[in-house]
Formats: C-alpha cells, structure tokens, sequence
C-alpha cells in the first residue's frame, strides 16, 4: 500500500507595506468681503450744507476782520494827523543894559523877544494873556503881559517883546563871583491858558508854563548857547 506524504509547502509572507496616510488637502477658505453700505442722498446734502456753513462763516470772518484793520488803521491816521502837540517856544534874543563887572546891575534896562509856534497840522491854539516874568537867580524881578489873547492857526509862528526898567540889583554875592565864569544866570518864564480847536472841537483850558534858561555875558548880550533855545515846557 503506498502512502503519499504531502511535503509542506511553506507560503512566503508577504513583506508588509508601508500605508502611507493621506495628507489631506488644504482646503481654501473663501472670505466673503463685507459689503459696504453707500451713504444715502441724505447724508451727501448734509455734507455740502456743512461745507457750504463753515464757508460762509470763514468768509464772514475774514471781512469783519479786514473792516476792523481798516477802520482801526484810518482811526490811527486820524489820530496821528488830529493829536494836539504842544506850542514851542524859543528865546530869540535876550539884552541887559547897564551890567558892570565889579559893581552889578544899576539903572538896566532887560528887553528880550520870544517866538511862540504853533506846529500842528491842522490844529488851531487860542492863548490867554502871556505874562512873562524874569528872575535872576531865583529872584524874581519883574512881571509884565507880554501878549493880551489872540488865536494861532496851525503852522503860525507868533513874536512877543518884553521890556522893563531895573533900577538896581542887590544880591548877596559879590559880583566878581557871580561873573566868574564871564555870565550870569538870568530865566524867563511865561504863563498862560491855552485851548486846542480840532475841526469845530474844542478842548478845555490847560495851564502853560514855559520855562527858559538864560546866560547873559558881561557886555549884557544874550550867551550864543542860550540864543533860539528851546524852552522847557509844561501842562498843569
């Protein structure tokens, strides 16, 4: 009896393969754009209204700041060329007769003459009565009315003479001291009330005090440094 023996056949395993997994795909997000919203026919109407506002109130502004640069320049003009200046006045000439080096003043005679000015532009002055008055070193010697009222119109120039009689001079110095710089001090003084006429204005009083220094030399002529000087002036 025969026997049949089957060998065995050994079925080779298969190698395992390697599973690769899949990288998914990335997958592309669309984004929706967010959907803009036009302003209405409102909102334009209210832009131009608001533009149009704010363009009239600049252009107000600007002509009633111009009006006011105008109006303020020509009221500075105005002033400028209205604003009273005050009178000038000067010593012209200035005489003592009858000065001796070693025995003074006796039996003088003091003439001088002054120029009052009015130097505004269109400004009239209206004056009182100038008295004028001479001291000699603080001494008063005498008063007199150099001019009675009169008006000055702008740019005029008016002249006043004074003269009066000394008899003599008593001072307490010696004379050789007094002379020791070859003058002596004399000072002319003018008061007066003055109004200032602008147009059909016119101003209330002011008080003038002129007050001018005056070197006489020893042959009694007016001192070349005091001759037109211009004299100090005041208000009160």
């Amino acid at each position: 009896m025969s026997s049949y023996t089957e060998i065995p056949v050994q079925t080779p395993h298969p190698h395992p393969q390697t599973t690769t997994t899949p990288t998914p795909t990335p997958t592309t997000r669309l984004t929706t754009r967010p959907r803009i919203k036009h302003p209405g026919t409102r909102y334009y109407v209210h832009r131009v209204k608001e533009s149009l506002t704010t363009r009239v109130s600049k252009f107000l502004c600007s002509c009633f700041l111009g009006l006011l640069f105008i109006v303020g320049l020509i009221a500075f003009i105005l002033w400028l060329s209205l604003r009273p200046h005050r009178p000038r006045v000067h010593v012209n000439s200035f005489t003592v007769t009858g000065i001796a080096p070693d025995n003074g003043i006796q039996n003088s005679i003091i003439s001088f003459n002054v120029s009052i000015r009015n130097p505004n532009q269109n400004v009239d002055i209206y004056y009182d009565e100038v008295d004028g008055t001479v001291y000699f070193r603080e001494v008063k010697i005498v008063t007199v009315v150099l001019l009675y009222p009169f008006y000055q119109p702008n740019k005029n120039t008016t002249f006043a003479n004074g003269t009066l009689s000394l008899a003599s001079l008593s001072v307490t110095d010696s004379w050789p001291q007094i002379m020791a710089n070859g003058t002596v001090d004399f000072r002319l003084e003018l008061i007066s009330a003055i109004r200032f006429k602008v147009a059909s204005w016119m101003t209330r009083k002011h008080r003038m005090h002129a007050d001018c220094a005056v070197l006489v030399g020893s042959d009694g002529q007016i001192s070349p440094t005091s001759k037109n000087k211009r004299c100090s002036l005041y208000f009160y």
